[in-house]
C-alpha cells in the first residue's frame, strides 16, 4: 500500500487499457502552471482499476489562464466532469519568489490580494461556463528565503505571504458548491521537498514534481474521483489477533497479548485510535475473527488499553466458522453492499479467500510489522468524501440502535407486531440547503432500493430544488430506539395533469419496515390534493436493485407502455403502523 509503481509502468499500461468497456465513464481535465507529464496516464490507469473508463484533456504548458478565460477553448469543447488545476508558488509570485523584499510590506499585501482576485476570477469564470467539478491546489509554502532564519522576524515575509494566500483561497472555496481545495503543500511536506522537487528535471523542462512522485500525486487526486463517483467505502471489517492487538488471546491469555503504552503494544493502540477517529466521522466497524468468543470479548470489554469497545462495532462475528461465512452474515446483518467493505486481516490465506470469492470487497494486507499499520491506513483514499453530513457522523450510533431493533424482532411472534411496537414516525420535508448534501449522497450511493439509480451531485440537486416544476423531498425516520436520520429521497416532475416520479430511493438500512409505502402514499396524496389524475414512475433494473423490482406493481401501479401508472381514483394505501408527518 505504501509503494507506488513507477511512472513508466503506468504510461505503458495506459496504452492497452480499453476505456470503453466500463459502464461508468468520466472525462477529466488537467491544467497546470508547470509540466505534469504522465499524470493523465496514471489517472487513466487508476480509474481503470476502479472500473471507470476515463478520458483526459491535458492543457498546454502553463495555458490554464487561456483555457479558462477563452469560452471557445479546447477545455470547454472537451466538457470535463472533473477538472484539476495544479499551481505552483514560483509561478504565482513571479520575480517576488526570488526577490520578495524588493517591495515594501504594503505592496506585498497588495500583490497577494491581486493574485487572490485573479484566482477568484478564474474560478468564477470556470463555474459559469462548465458543469465540471473544479479541484484547485493550494501553494507550497517556501522553505527558502534570502533572509534565512531572519525571515520569520519579518512582518509579512515570503512564507507568511503564501500562508495568507492559501488561507484566503481556502475560505473562498468553502462557499463554492462545485469547487474543492487540494492541499498540495501537505503533499510536498508528506514526501519531502527534496524528494518531490528535482533540480535536474526543473531546469530540463520546468518539471516541479519529480517523475517518481507523479503516481503519488495521482493517488491523492483519485480521492476526489472516488468521492464524486460515490464509490468510497463505508465499513471496515477487522480481524482481532495480531490486528487489533499483538499475539493470540486464546494462547497468550488476557495479560499476555501486546496492547499498551510500550512497544509493540503502542502500535496497536494508535492503530485503534485511528480506527476510532474514522468511526466517529461515520465509518462502520465490524469484527470477523476466529476466536473463543468469551476470550475476545473479555479483551474488548475489560482490557485497560483497549480503545475500541463493544459499542463501536456494528457487527461482531467471533467464532470458529470460516471467515467467508462470517463475512456473508456481516453483509446481511448490516444490509450494505459488498463493494462498501474493506477487510483487514493478518492472515494472507483469509485475505485470499475473501478476495477470490467476494472480489467486490477491498482486502488489505497489513504485513507482519504493526509499525506499518497506521501509515497504511492513513494512505488509503477509500474513505474520503466531499461532504460529511450529520447522518454520517451519527452512523455508528444508528447501527447500534439497529441492534436493539433486531433484538425486539427476535422477541415478537410476527412482523406486524414488530412494526407496531417500533412506534415509527416518518417526517417528509421539502429539500433545503441543510439536506441537499445528504440527498445527493443518497442518490450517489443507494443501489438496492432505488427505482432509477439516477445519480445527482449537490449542484444538480440545487438546480432541481430551484425548479418550480420539480418536487424534491426527503424522509427522516424515527422510532422508539432512535433517529435513523435522512434515509429516503423522492424527486417528482410536476406536469399539468400528471406527476412523474424521477427518483425514489430509500437507504437499505431501513428496508423491511414498509417506510417506502409511507413515502409513496405521501406523494400520491399530495398529487391528489393538487388535482392531479395520475402519477407515473419508471423502474430501471440494474444488477443491484432487485429489492425494489416489484414495489410499484405490489402497490397498485399498472404498466402502460414504458411507465408504471397509478390512477388517483384508486385508494391510496397508508400503512397503519406509521405516523406520517408532512412538513
Amino acid at each position: 500500500m505504501n509503494r507506488e509503481m513507477n511512472l513508466s509502468h503506468y504510461i505503458n499500461t495506459a496504452k492497452s487499457v480499453d476505456f470503453n468497456k466500463y459502464e461508468k465513464k468520466l472525462r477529466i481535465a488537467i491544467l497546470g502552471s508547470f509540466t505534469l507529464n504522465g499524470l493523465a496516464e496514471v489517472i487513466q490507469v487508476k480509474c481503470s482499476d476502479i472500473k471507470i473508463g476515463c478520458s483526459t484533456y491535458v492543457s498546454n504548458y502553463n495555458q490554464y489562464n487561456q483555457d479558462i478565460l477563452n469560452e471557445s477553448s479546447e477545455l470547454y469543447k472537451f466538457s470535463p466532469n472533473i477538472t484539476f488545476l495544479i499551481l505552483d508558488t514560483q509561478s504565482i509570485l513571479g520575480d517576488l519568489y526570488f526577490f520578495p523584499y524588493s517591495i515594501d510590506i504594503a505592496q506585498r499585501k497588495s500583490y497577494i490580494e491581486e493574485k487572490l482576485n485573479e484566482l477568484k476570477n478564474l474560478i468564477n469564470t470556470f463555474v459559469k461556463r462548465s458543469n465540471s467539478k473544479l479541484i484547485i491546489s493550494n501553494f507550497m509554502i517556501p522553505t527558502y528565503s534570502p533572509y534565512g532564519i531572519y525571515d520569520l522576524k519579518i512582518d509579512y515575509g515570503i512564507k507568511e505571504m503564501i500562508i495568507d494566500l492559501n488561507s484566503k483561497l481556502n475560505n473562498y472555496i468553502k462557499n463554492q458548491n462545485s469547487v474543492y481545495y487540494y492541499d498540495l503543500n501537505s503533499f510536498v511536506a508528506r514526501y519531502g521537498q527534496n524528494n518531490v522537487f528535482d533540480y535536474h528535471k526543473y531546469f530540463f523542462g520546468d518539471i516541479k514534481i519529480a517523475f517518481d512522485y507523479i503516481p503519488y500525486l495521482a493517488h491523492d487526486l483519485i480521492s476526489y474521483v472516488k468521492a464524486i463517483m460515490g464509490i468510497n467505502k463505508k465499513c471496515i471489517v477487522l480481524d482481532l489477533d495480531n490486528t487489533l492487538w499483538g499475539g493470540i488471546v486464546g494462547e497468550d491469555g488476557f495479560e499476555g497479548i501486546k496492547l499498551g503504552p510500550t512497544p509493540p503494544g503502542n502500535t496497536y493502540v494508535e492503530f485503534q485510535k485511528r480506527l476510532l477517529a474514522l468511526h466517529q466521522r461515520g465509518i462502520i466497524l465490524a469484527i470477523n475473527s476466529k476466536n473463543n468468543e468469551q476470550d475476545a470479548l473479555d479483551v474488548i470489554r475489560k482490557h485497560p488499553y483497549m480503545i475500541l469497545r463493544e459499542e463501536h462495532f456494528a457487527s461482531m462475528k467471533i467464532n470458529w466458522n470460516d471467515k467467508l461465512a462470517n463475512m456473508k452474515e456481516i453483509v446481511n446483518e448490516l444490509n450494505i453492499g459488498l463493494d462498501s467493505l474493506v477487510f483487514i486481516d493478518d492472515d494472507p490465506v483469509n485475505l485470499e479467500l475473501i478476495h477470490t470469492t467476494l472480489p467486490q470487497i477491498l482486502t488489505i494486507d497489513m504485513g507482519d510489522d504493526p509499525v506499518n499499520f497506521v501509515p497504511i491506513l492513513m494512505k488509503m483514499n477509500d474513505f474520503d468524501s466531499l461532504q460529511i453530513t450529520d447522518d454520517d457522523v451519527k452512523r455508528g450510533k444508528m447501527y447500534l440502535e439497529d441492534k436493539n431493533r433486531k433484538t425486539l424482532l427476535g422477541s415478537v411472534s410476527n412482523l406486524d407486531d414488530f412494526l407496531k411496537q417500533l412506534d415509527i414516525k416518518i417526517e417528509i420535508k421539502n429539500a433545503d440547503e441543510f439536506s441537499i448534501p445528504r440527498i445527493s449522497q443518497l442518490t450517489l450511493k443507494t443501489n438496492q432500493f432505488n427505482l432509477t439509480t439516477k445519480r445527482y451531485q449537490e449542484e444538480d440537486i440545487r438546480k432541481l430544488v430551484n425548479d418550480k416544476q420539480m418536487l424534491v423531498e426527503y424522509t427522516q425516520v424515527k422510532d422508539k430506539f432512535g433517529d435513523n436520520g435522512i434515509t429516503g429521497v423522492s424527486i417528482v416532475k410536476k406536469e399539468d395533469s400528471e406527476w412523474i416520479i424521477d427518483t425514489f430511493l430509500m437507504s437499505c438500512r431501513i428496508m423491511g419496515r414498509r417506510i417506502e409505502d409511507g413515502m409513496l402514499s405521501s406523494i400520491l396524496q399530495r398529487a391528489k390534493e393538487d388535482g392531479i389524475k395520475k402519477v407515473k414512475a419508471s423502474f430501471i433494473p440494474t444488477s443491484k436493485n432487485q429489492p425494489i423490482a416489484n414495489f410499484l406493481s405490489d402497490y397498485g401501479f399498472v404498466k402502460e407502455d414504458n411507465y408504471w401508472v397509478f390512477s388517483l381514483e384508486n385508494d391510496i394505501k397508508i400503512p397503519k403502523h406509521l405516523k406520517i408527518e408532512r412538513k
